[in-house]
């Protein structure tokens, strides 16, 4: 072989071995050092079934507080934003329970949003495993209301009888005292009377408005004619209006029908229509007007009362709230009726509005949803919409039922 031929060579071979060893060298030092990662801890088979069908807001958290599996609710609810638990106070109950293993339960409140609304939970953090933390968290803010709700209602209900009973035993007295005086005692009676009916009617008002209270729904719910019901309530007020010289001034349409107790829309539209009279001075005018809107029936009951101030307009459907509570005195009132209104508003699935000016009259809305049978060739009612409330009477040739007590 030609020397120089074999020097070439014997270079080229040097060179690849030379590559290759220097290879080897670098994949031996990466190798070297390169870390092996731990194992991310796993959820227990089974836990995301559990957790899935739990009312509960329901998290497991790992070894560095990083979330590793939250229920649906635990989203909704807010404790959780992508893998971190932003709740503070549960997050240090995780850490104590990491620490020591114990079980801990505890009643917080969670102030949310920038508006800083307050939600009740109640939270309870176990052990799962050796590394894993559960969380299960409860919303108590619904209760925590309806416990207030019924406190206030306690309240409230034990003043408003002390007042009629506390009148009654007095009254009791001094007729006992005047029984040689007829004319005392005579007054004295009627009183009582007056008295008595008011505590008959609170008495009544509270049972009908605990049973609205209690979400059951309508037993054997039907058709009701909402002129019907209209008629019903006026003619429950109708005694009271015409000896204060108020006109009421009803204006309907024909064919209007919703599902529901005719018995409770017609206590509803009577109270309004109670309200509308007893707020009113005397020798002006009510109107109760229904027309549909789509599919949906307004009735509306109006006056040319004194108002309502619009710092009370939120509150007027409160239990045992009363813009003037002299007046109510006067009246007989107790500061239930509207709230009955929105009760039963609400069981047939409508809702109750109010709008007033102080000086000027009110007028509430109730919307209710039609039964809706519609007959062939039938117009839709909702183009030929009209106004709420008319206090002036209707053009002859409109298709509307009016009447006047």
């Amino acid at each position: 072989m030609d020397p120089t031929l074999a020097a070439v060579l014997g270079g080229v071979i040097g060179a690849a071995l030379a590559l290759l060893s220097l290879g080897a060298m670098m994949l031996s030092e990466r190798a070297q050092r390169k870390i092996p990662e731990s194992p991310e801890p796993a959820v227990p088979s089974g836990v995301a079934t559990v957790l899935s069908v739990l009312r509960s807001s329901a998290v497991v958290m790992g070894p560095e507080d990083q979330v590793l599996q939250a229920s649906a609710p635990a989203h909704v609810l807010g404790i959780v934003r992508g893998e971190r638990l932003v709740v503070d106070d549960i997050l240090t109950m995780v850490r104590q329970v990491r620490r020591d293993g114990e079980i801990r339960q505890q009643d917080l409140e969670i102030v949310r949003g920038r508006l800083g609304a307050t939600q009740y939970v109640s939270a309870r953090v176990a052990p799962l495993g050796s590394q894993l933390v559960l969380v299960l968290v409860e919303d108590r803010t619904r209760e925590r209301r309806l416990d207030a709700i019924r406190r206030d209602f306690t309240v409230n209900i034990s003043h408003e009888l002390k007042t009629p009973v506390g009148a009654l035993i007095l009254l009791a007295d001094a007729v006992s005292e005047a029984s040689d005086d007829p004319e005392v005692v005579q007054r004295f009676s009627d009183r009582m009377r007056v008295e008595a009916s008011r505590l008959s009617r609170l008495v009544k008002e509270i049972i009908e408005l605990s049973r609205l209270q209690g979400d059951d729904p309508l037993e054997n719910p039907g058709p009701v004619d909402i002129n019907g019901v209209i008629e019903t309530a006026v003619d429950r007020c109708r005694i009271d209006a015409e000896d204060r010289d108020i006109k009421i001034v009803v204006k309907t349409e024909p064919e209007l029908e919703v599902l529901g107790s005719e018995d409770q829309l017609a206590m509803a539209i009577g109270n309004l229509v109670e309200n509308a009279i007893n707020y009113s001075p005397d020798g002006t005018r009510v109107a109760v007007a229904a027309h549909p809107i789509g599919d949906l029936v307004e009735v509306t009951v109006s006056d040319q009362g004194v108002g309502i101030p619009s710092s009370d307009l939120e509150r007027v459907f409160e239990r045992f709230y009363r813009v003037d509570r002299a007046r109510s005195r006067e009246t007989g009132g107790t500061g239930l009726g509207l709230s009955i209104v929105k009760h039963i508003a609400s069981i047939h699935g409508g809702d109750v509005r109010v709008w007033s000016v102080e000086g000027q009259g009110s007028t509430f809305t109730v919307r209710l949803p039609l039964r809706l049978e519609p007959a062939p060739g039938q117009t839709d009612s909702a183009s030929q919409e009209e106004p709420a409330i008319s206090l002036t009477p209707t053009p002859s040739g409109q298709k509307t039922k009016e009447t006047a007590s």
